[in-house]
């Protein structure tokens, strides 16, 4: 059982745009396997979902729009008269499916390369004059609920309010103009570039994405390499050379190497390195890569443990014309150590004493099913990783133990609940309500807690699934402090389903599904569904409940309650809870970080209700001159540098100048994780000094 993480009619012809440049892309049409995998997930769709609901019309009507939403959610492509088009087949995808036959989406699609084409083309034609930043105008950022263009002329207008912004960004960044029109050139360029090598299945994936999602906003659909990607998340490994790549510049660069992996230990490869040519085993030919999607290139890259790939080598200090170099690697098994469970140690006063607190920072709830299903004892899992640092913070003596779940969007229930089990030892989880109605009880099943000592959880909008799973137990037990923002609201369980093995055929071809087959609850009988797990102690956020969180799709299941399980909470935190909160609101009072970073919050929270940005340059540089004020301030109180805006977007800075913004952000201080750590050094004192009343107390009347 897995959660996920967050896991034809009238043809419509558009007319050739006068500034169309580049011939059309390429027509792409659905596959035979396509058509046949979209009918054979609607029987499975449809007959056994958590909440079944049947292709028909109005399943029909909400996928057309969540397809054409998918491609163009802001509204600056397609025209009016394009949905009218789109429109007249609303009501006719479910029988299409049926009928094994894909035309429309292919069609719409077809249509949205077209449009990306001549968008792209009257951009850069924009570049040829310049603009007037002394205008009063503005842009609008947020168009998922406008209208579409009426005209041609109507997107013309929006695109150069676009191009202009653009513009105006780089220009605050210090940017010429001569650099600017390059810059936003080789910019549009790239995406019009991108319109010529969707293939075939991109057009299918973003359909079946569309469809899946229509019925519950958990059920997806994975193709061959969407598989693959939720196969390596969930192991944290996969087979081939160590090396994170990058496309730029049409080139598949090497980012990052992995310590340990065959890349790094050969020696023969830095980051920046550019890779032109991949070829299989000690003597096949060698395929250009250049111009090729980084995921193509990936795949060749991938294969078997122990197999031989040759990569084709342009050094980074070499130019466009410089000295190739062919270098031989043995594919090796690489453990993805970033999504691993980590540790480390901040010690902090709390009353008249300096607490160590241990905090084991979780990306994702990983387990390995297929090591675990042939029965490899050391098969990997987020709750034995976790469980082996808690020991090790036992031995460094940490007074207490934060597990920071932020941004962890789930992964196994099975590893919600051991990592529970670690806290707790013996006793009910979660409870699992079925389609069919009936309730199961899941709970750990540890002989005693590996640490007993205090701890608590840290979350965020981005913590869902397992993850709420998690802080759900532990806040209905009473065994820790739960810090944060409310969580993301994922209240639901999905099972992952081979299409391949339903049908019995022999080579993949159908992909897999993963579909919701059940919906989880509390041990006190509520579930995290829409609400989340509300936090103890409050912290601020930057995400917006509206876009980002189960309160955001229009289809999601509704809150729900049932009997609790049967379980003995204690009282410890409760107790503790009005004193934690009175001193962390002492504390962030007179704390300049915390204020500021509320400050920002406050900003950025305005500036998306305001949904327009100032294309006149006199405001912006006004905007920006305060921005950098407080930047200033900060960087002179010791609070990390200012990044400002450069206007640049990935890939367009140097590879160097990219990896010093990034780790600057990581090393960044973390207000969040700073304040919550003292949160639990007072929880650390107050559990203590508990203790010490109550030990004085047995004392005395044993005395007596």
């Amino acid at each position: 059982m897995r959660i996920a993480y967050f896991f034809l009619g009238a043809f419509l012809a558009i007319a050739q745009s006068a500034y169309a440049e580049v011939a059309s892309p390429p027509v792409l049409a659905p596959l035979k396997r396509q058509a046949q995998a979209a009918e054979l997930s609607a029987q499975f769709l449809s007959r056994y979902s958590y909440k079944p609901v049947p292709l028909d019309d109005a399943l029909s009507a909400r996928i057309m729009d969540a397809f054409i939403k998918s491609l163009d959610p802001d509204r600056m492509l397609f025209l009016q008269a394009d949905i009218d088009g789109f429109m007249s087949d609303r009501s006719e995808i479910d029988d299409a499916i049926e009928e094994r036959d894909l035309k429309i989406p292919f069609a719409i699609f077809k249509a949205y390369q077209q449009r990306v084409v001549d968008r792209m083309n009257y951009a850069r034609s924009l570049l040829k004059q310049g603009f007037d930043f002394s205008a009063q105008e503005n842009y609008s950022v947020l168009r998922d609920k406008a209208p579409w263009p009426q005209s041609e002329a109507e997107s013309n207008e929006l695109w150069r309010k676009r191009v202009k912004s653009d513009w105006l960004r780089l220009k605050l960044g210090g940017k010429n103009d001569a650099a600017i029109r390059e810059t936003l050139d080789k910019r549009y360029e790239n995406t019009l570039e991108r319109a010529y090598k969707f293939k075939s299945d991109d057009v299918f994936q973003s359909f079946m994405d569309a469809y899946s999602t229509s019925i519950d906003p958990h059920t997806d659909y994975f193709g061959a390499a969407a598989s693959a990607d939720f196969n390596v998340s969930m192991k944290l490994s996969l087979f081939g050379i160590g090396a994170v790549l990058q496309e730029r510049d049409d080139y598949t660069t090497i980012r990052e190497l992995v310590p340990g992996g065959p890349a790094q230990l050969s020696g023969k490869l830095a980051v920046g390195d550019r890779i032109t040519g991949v070829g299989q085993g000690k003597d096949g030919a060698i395929k250009e890569v250049v111009g090729t999607r980084l995921d193509e290139v990936v795949q060749m890259i991938r294969g078997k443990k122990g197999s031989v790939v040759r990569l084709d080598i342009l050094p980074a200090d070499a130019g466009a014309d410089g000295t190739h170099r062919v270098i031989s690697l043995v594919r090796d098994k690489i453990s993805l150590d970033k999504q691993a469970a980590r540790k480390t140690v901040l010690s902090v006063k709390a009353g008249d004493a300096t607490r160590k607190i241990g905090i084991i920072t979780l990306p994702v709830f990983y387990e390995d099913f297929e090591a675990k299903g042939k029965g490899d004892k050391d098969y990997k899992s987020a709750s034995r990783d976790v469980a082996k640092l808690l020991d090790e913070l036992k031995q460094e003596k940490v007074d207490s133990v934060l597990i920071d779940l932020r941004n962890n969007g789930g992964g196994s229930l099975d590893e919600a609940i051991d990592l529970t089990g670690l806290f707790i030892g013996n006793g009910p989880v979660v409870q699992q309500r079925g389609s069919n109605g009936k309730i199961e009880v899941k709970s750990a099943e540890f002989a005693a807690p590996v640490w007993t000592g205090p701890m608590g959880v840290l979350i965020n909008r981005g913590s869902a699934s397992a993850s709420e799973i998690f802080a759900a137990a532990i806040q209905d037990y009473g065994r820790g402090v739960i810090v944060g923002e409310p969580s993301f609201g994922k209240g639901t369980v999905q099972t992952v389903v081979d299409l391949d093995q339903i049908v019995h055929n022999s080579k993949p071809e159908f992909g897999e599904l993963k579909v919701t087959i059940a919906q989880f609850f509390r041990v006190n009988g509520g579930t995290t569904q829409l609400h989340g797990v509300t936090p103890d102690i409050s912290l601020p956020g930057l995400s917006d409940p509206t876009s980002f969180g189960e309160t955001s799709y229009d289809n999601a299941l509704p809150w729900a309650e049932i009997k609790p399980a049967n379980y003995t909470p204690a009282d410890t935190i409760t107790t503790l809870l009005p004193t934690l909160q009175s001193r962390h609101d002492a504390r962030i009072e007179s704390n300049p970080d915390f204020q500021r970073l509320l400050k920002d919050i406050a900003d950025l929270r305005a500036q998306r209700e305001k949904g327009i940005v100032s294309l006149n340059e006199a405001e912006r540089r006004r905007e920006a001159a305060a921005r950098e004020k407080r930047f200033k301030d900060r960087a002179e109180a010791g609070d990390g540098e200012d990044l400002g805006d450069d206007g640049l977007e990935a890939g367009e800075r140097s590879l160097s100048a990219d990896i010093a913004i990034e780790n600057a952000r990581k090393n960044a201080k973390d207000v969040l994780l700073d304040e919550t750590v003292a949160i639990l050094a007072d929880e650390a004192d107050l559990q203590e000094g508990v203790l010490r009343a109550a030990t004085k107390e047995s004392g005395n009347t044993n005395g007596k």
